[in-house]
């Protein structure tokens, strides 16, 4: 349990203690700061504590947002202040501080809390202090002040502004529409009969799960019924989020959840619906396995973009960026923009529809050709953006460049290769080697017939060109391409060769390496925005890296028969999918447990 230490003569009819109780804190008087030195030594270290002035007037919420939130180990609201652990040693020296100054007499009439908030501002110390937007927080110094205090605490609805609240401030047309007026609702309904957002997360795969396996009866019904569920589904996915952001229910274990989830159940709902079109006579694994492809292509483009940007301290004067601004000045380009780059819930919803209307070819078409749109409009905007953007990163550089070299995904082969090759390419040459090493690889794959030595040869130069891409630290203005080109390269290898192998099942068998291969390229996105760092450098060197695995189906390509690659092709998607599985829950479960700071990574936009 939280500990709160209430600074200063209680005050008649106040409900703050009341207040924190319902919060979840065991609440301690103070009369003075060296009694509350006393009683926050006493504290256990592993125990958020609070200060407040019992002379706070504010809303519920207002506390809540100020004391309770565990993404910061320090915040703060008008008259309060909060550490978690880590935030403790800060807060007990800027206590002793006004221990020391004020000679442990009573509390001044200034706040004891926002004095000490001042003092871990002078420290350098980060304290949050969260929005409160019309919530009101206060300490008033007199009677007349304290009763227009309540007045204006009386005047604002805070389970409003809670439930409002509990909505993403950005979000695509057709969640903000069609989910969130009622999906919050839902959130505060789980919320009060004790639901965690971990429950509806998994609540939600498992309905995106029956909804594939609806999807691969091929019957009309439950194509129908597989639309019904995936909509329901993504429900379920907006509102494990609404009520993290309701109750304020963080967690490291959480946002991992939640964003590997988001791909299990969208790959998983693919595989169904080739398995539903197969019954039917009708083979569309390749499209299953391309949409997957391009999906997660636009997902790398998006992280290493952002990534490279991360701290961009200048605006950006190019043409691109003054035409977005004024296309967001008029309200309804702002809804077109969001849609037509299909964000999930525009993408979940299309494919439900589809899905109960037609028929799985007809549904992954018009998915390519969506998500091919939305690609080609995102990245050449982000080109144009780059290439005319002038920045200074204070300090972010290095930050941005360790992360672009972590998405690459580099193993030994390339690494071994990259440190031969001195101080790497100039500029723009970097992008554009690796975008050859890709094309090559990927076309001699598509455009030689099956076991033949070329894609071997063309394996063996991307192997090259991918050392060359990364024999500099990724600084260059268009280098955030690189690891979209990498991802591209590897997974349309795979998708072209088991094309070509023309026996039943390879095609399943790629769609199960590549979807294990990307499960290992999120979860390092998601421990780079949890910064955590990249994954183990064992785990690169096991599973290859990109040019190594690329290489090494290539090599079985043109050494094995159809029937054998295909067989080889499952081993190595079982191998991969257990090692980067059994990694990954070790690492975040461990992380969880040991108390990583909470997160609360908003993703993709819903």
């Amino acid at each position: 349990m939280s500990t709160a230490i209430v600074t200063g003569q209680p005050v008649p009819g106040s409900s703050l203690e009341n207040d924190l109780r319902s919060l979840g804190f065991e609440v301690r008087v103070a009369a003075d700061p060296a009694d509350a030195a006393t009683l926050l030594a006493a504290v256990p270290a592993d125990r958020r504590v609070a200060l407040v002035d019992a002379r706070f007037v504010g809303h519920p919420h207002a506390l809540r947002l100020g004391l309770t939130d565990p993404r910061f180990p320090l915040a703060a609201v008008t008259g309060a202040v909060t550490a978690r652990p880590a935030g403790r040693e800060a807060l007990t020296r800027a206590l002793a501080r006004q221990t020391t100054t004020g000679g442990g007499t009573a509390v001044a009439v200034d706040s004891l809390a926002d004095r000490v908030v001042t003092a871990l501002d002078a420290e350098g110390a980060e304290v949050h202090r969260p929005e409160l937007g019309s919530l009101v927080a206060a300490v008033p110094a007199d009677p007349q002040t304290r009763n227009e205090a309540r007045q204006a605490v009386a005047a604002v609805d805070d389970e409003a502004i809670r439930l409002k609240s509990a909505v993403k401030a950005r979000d695509g047309f057709f969640t903000t529409f069609f989910v969130s007026p009622y999906s919050r609702y839902l959130a505060r309904w789980c919320a009060r009969r004790g639901l965690t957002p971990n429950q509806v997360t998994t609540a939600s795969l498992l309905t995106a799960l029956i909804a594939a396996g609806c999807a691969a009866t091929g019957t009309r019904g439950g194509f129908v019924a597989a639309g019904l569920l995936l909509v329901f589904s993504f429900v379920l996915d907006c509102t494990d989020g609404q009520l993290a952001r309701y109750s304020l229910q963080y967690s490291t274990l959480g946002a991992w959840l939640d964003a590997t989830f988001d791909r299990a159940k969208e790959y998983a709902y693919y595989a169904g619906l080739a398995l539903g079109a197969a019954r039917g006579g009708d083979d569309v694994w390749a499209l299953a396995l391309g949409a997957m492809i391009l999906q997660t292509c636009r997902h790398v483009v998006d992280f290493s973009f952002n990534e490279a940007n991360a701290g961009a301290a200048t605006a950006n004067a190019s043409p691109t960026a003054a035409l977005s601004d004024r296309l967001d000045s008029v309200g309804w380009t702002v809804w077109l923009r969001r849609m037509i780059v299909l964000p999930i819930g525009e993408r979940w919803a299309l494919i439900a529809v589809l899905t109960a209307v037609t028929t799985p070819r007809i549904t992954f078409y018009v998915l390519l050709v969506g998500c091919a749109f939305a690609a080609t409009y995102t990245t050449a905007g982000r080109v144009l953006r780059s290439v005319a953007r002038r920045v200074e990163r204070a300090g972010s550089r290095d930050r941005g460049a360790r992360a672009l070299a972590d998405l690459a995904d580099s193993g030994p082969l390339a690494r071994v290769l990259a440190r031969t090759a001195g101080r790497g390419l100039p500029g723009l040459a970097v992008p554009a080697v690796a975008a050859a090493g890709a094309a090559v690889v990927v076309c001699a794959a598509a455009l030689s017939g099956y076991g033949g030595p070329l894609p071997v040869a063309a394996a063996v130069l991307y192997v090259v060109t991918s050392a060359l891409a990364v024999a500099r630290p990724p600084a260059g203005a268009l280098d955030w391409l690189v690891p979209p080109f990498f991802r591209a390269a590897e997974y349309g290898t795979v998708l072209a060769l088991a094309a070509r192998a023309e026996v039943n099942g390879a095609l399943p068998a790629a769609f199960g390496l590549v979807a294990a291969v990307a499960y290992h390229h999120y979860d390092t996105v998601y421990r780079i925005r949890g910064n955590a760092g990249a994954p183990p450098a064992w785990l690169v060197r096991a599973i290859g890296g990109h040019e190594g695995r690329t290489l090494l189906v290539t090599v079985l390509a043109a050494l094995l028969t159809a029937a054998q690659f295909k067989v080889a092709l499952t081993v190595l998607a079982v191998a991969v999918a257990l090692l980067v599985l059994a990694e990954s829950i070790r690492f975040w479960v461990a992380s969880h447990l040991g108390g990583a700071p909470a997160v609360h990574d908003e993703g993709e936009p819903a």
